[in-house]
């Protein structure tokens, strides 16, 4: 009998924490310290997700040496988790904010809708990523994707947030990402600006932007666009009568056999971010990197040695899953009322490790008693005759 994927599992003993293969990088200023996890919570997607060093199934190969802080590697279509170092440690995450933005208003905005770009749009650091708005230009919603993904656009961010928050503008779209958020059991994720700009209290893990990941990777639009090699800017005349040329920043897609897609990302508090897919022999994976710096390689360069770690892994190998929206919509329910010493509450089982004896001896207790008071009542009807 097949059981139910597990959607938590308790940490009261949480896994001994096994260092990850880590070079280290003591030249890099200090990174925001990441919050520290509730030692006593459960643990999304697995009791094994919780160290904060490495997860690996027992007799696998040891993972590449990186310079990520935290990384996973999972399994697009199965959800199992094949491995990970710290999943669920909070950091900022830089541009790859941006996958949840698309999780959120690609299916809101029509993609033939044209947007005029406002200043509100291009007020923006001055190292800030743009694309090359225009205050007061005209771009279709679908082109702005292409400078979101492309280009990792801030400008662009701003311009569709905006537009996918109605009356409610920017503020209401990131609202709407952490709602999103929720939604995919990316507990740990919390959205200040659509666009990644490092903010107090933003933060996400390896483990939710591979949640939020495979929500894109799932969407046809999302593929189109992030896969797009190269594209022509509109022209914007008079102040850009030709338009440019833009180019995808994510070298995974002409570097590495068998990439779906992706997205790089890069602040002085989050470091180097990056999320990419990539399909091998009928298995799609997905690879999520934090907190890493440009040795040994830049951050889209150490995903494939992860993709080549897992790729060679077995079928099946597995330290935990990534949770879907209806195990996360479990997760979020508050617990059934109690309705005396006869109520019986069942736990989704841990993956592999189902046993039915709790269920069974607590519905057996709850048989017992029926059956016990069955027995009173005839007696005492036999002695009031």
């Amino acid at each position: 009998m097949a059981w139910p994927a597990p959607v938590v599992s308790p940490s009261t003993s949480p896994p001994a924490a096994v260092p990850c293969p880590y070079v280290s990088i003591p030249t890099i200023p200090p990174t925001p310290p990441s919050p520290e996890r509730d030692p006593g919570a459960a643990v999304v997607g697995g009791g094994r997700l919780g160290t904060t060093g490495l997860a690996v199934a027992p007799g696998t190969a040891a993972p590449p040496t990186l310079s990520a802080m935290s990384w996973i590697v999972a399994d697009l279509d199965t959800g199992e988790v094949l491995g990970a170092c710290a999943p669920h440690l909070r950091r900022r995450p830089a541009s790859v904010q941006k996958l949840l933005l698309a999780a959120t208003a690609l299916p809101k905005l029509d993609p033939a809708l044209v947007v005029e770009a406002t200043a509100e749009d291009l007020a923006l650091p001055a190292d800030s990523s743009a694309v090359g708005m225009i205050v007061g230009g005209k771009y279709p919603v679908s082109t702005l994707w292409l400078g979101l993904l492309l280009q990792s656009g801030n400008d662009t961010a701003n311009a569709l947030a905006r537009v996918a928050g109605g009356d409610g503008g920017v503020a209401a779209t990131v609202a709407a990402m952490n709602a999103e958020a929720r939604r995919l059991g990316a507990d740990d994720t919390h959205a200040v600006t659509p666009s990644g700009l490092d903010a107090p209290d933003q933060l996400t893990s390896a483990y939710d932007l591979a949640l939020i990941a495979r929500a894109d990777f799932a969407r046809p639009d999302f593929l189109a666009y992030d896969t797009t090699l190269v594209f022509q800017w509109p022209a914007q005349p008079p102040k850009d009568p030709k338009g440019f040329q833009i180019q995808n920043e994510n070298k995974l897609l002409t570097s590495y056999q068998g990439a779906i897609g992706g997205k790089t990302g890069f602040t002085d508090e989050a470091r180097h971010t990056y999320v990419g897919g990539a399909q091998r022999n009928g298995r799609r994976l997905v690879v999520t990197i934090m907190g890493a710096e440009i040795v040994p390689a830049r951050a889209w360069k150490q995903s494939t040695m992860l993709f080549d770690w897992g790729f060679a892994l077995p079928a099946g190998t597995s330290v935990g899953h990534l949770v879907t929206p209806e195990e996360a919509a479990v997760l979020h329910s508050p617990p059934p009322p109690s309705t005396g010493p006869s109520a019986v509450a069942v736990a989704l089982p841990a993956r592999g490790g189902y046993s039915i004896w709790p269920t069974v001896i607590a519905v057996g207790a709850v048989a017992l008693t029926a059956i016990v008071f069955g027995a009173v009542m005839v007696i005492r009807r036999r002695r009031a005759a």
